[in-house]
């Protein structure tokens, strides 16, 4: 397939290689944007709305990378990108491949490596929203390496949400992301968990959060905590915008990144445990919320 030219930055073509929840999301935000498109999935039919307003599906990954001057990969982790890209290696050559996965700097290094024995331009990044946030302009993906790629590509970058590039180092974008995620975790655990403290006296968690949320932490959280404070008292912890399984899956990230950076790990592999003890006490496919009930367990059978 031949590369497709384009006349203008604002409707330079891109590939999306990976549609779950969040590669969908970034597929669905560069079309409206006007970017033709061209995305491949190992499981093609998730492609079938995509392509029925004009997206392009062809059968083959090097085929897909072939056709726009940027791929953006968003799979489940480093190792699933070289197995995805492999048979594409070629077709990548002097073409630019950002790099959306979640793992540890020293994978974002190699992965960096990896692109540079090839002839591959590299980018790596981390998307720090949920996948209903995508395309908003405020919304913040952290980039970092090339960055001539990030200033050639700004536009079609932007159209996702907003470029924040960090520096020349590939892992700055997943360092910085696991720090933030680990940030956000921390204070959430430390909320599920005083707020396990006062339901043993019977205090409902939607009382309790008006006070700890507008009082103690106004500019630490925001009013998310207040507004799903209500599904902990009903025990309601739908899974539709992010599972147990993937929050286990960032947790272990951010506890492989301490112990590659040397920083002490006990906080982020206990905030693991505390996932997986969720997922043995059968919340696997519920959001993380329902580490609450892990708490108010432990709590009960002391």
């Amino acid at each position: 397939m031949a590369t497709q030219q384009s006349t203008s930055p604002q409707n330079s073509p891109v590939t999306v290689v990976g549609l779950g929840p969040m590669g969908l999301a970034l597929a669905e935000a560069l079309l409206k944007q006007g970017h033709p498109l061209t995305v491949w999935n190992r499981t093609p039919q998730k492609a079938d709305n995509l392509v029925s307003r004009g997206g392009q599906r062809p059968a083959t990954v090097a085929e897909a990378v072939s056709a726009s001057p940027v791929t953006i990969v968003c799979l489940n982790d480093y190792d699933t990108l070289y197995k995805v890209l492999a048979p594409a290696a070629d077709a990548l050559r002097g073409r630019a491949l950002v790099n959306l996965n979640s793992g540890t700097p020293r994978e974002a290094h190699a992965a960096a490596a990896w692109a540079a024995e090839r002839g591959i331009d590299y980018l790596d990044g981390a998307i720090m929203v949920p996948p209903p946030a995508v395309g908003n302009p405020e919304s913040v993906f952290l980039y970092s390496g090339s960055q001539a790629i990030a200033e050639q590509h700004r536009v079609t970058l932007a159209s996702m949400g907003d470029l924040r590039f960090l520096g020349a180092d590939p892992s700055l974008a997943v360092l910085y992301n696991t720090a933030l995620l680990g940030l956000m975790y921390s204070t959430m655990n430390g909320f599920l968990h005083a707020t396990a403290l006062v339901a043993s006296a019977g205090v409902p968690a939607a009382t309790f959060a008006e006070l700890a949320v507008n009082w103690f932490m106004p500019t630490v959280v925001d009013s998310t905590l207040v507004e799903q404070a209500p599904n902990l008292d009903k025990a309601n912890y739908p899974g539709e915008f992010g599972t147990m399984e993937m929050n286990l899956n960032a947790l272990a990230h951010i506890t492989r990144t301490c112990v590659e950076q040397g920083v002490d790990a006990r906080q982020p592999a206990l905030m693991k445990k505390l996932a997986e003890s969720a997922i043995e006490q059968g919340y696997s496919g519920k959001n993380y919320f329902a580490v609450f009930e892990v708490f108010k367990k432990e709590a009960q059978s002391a």
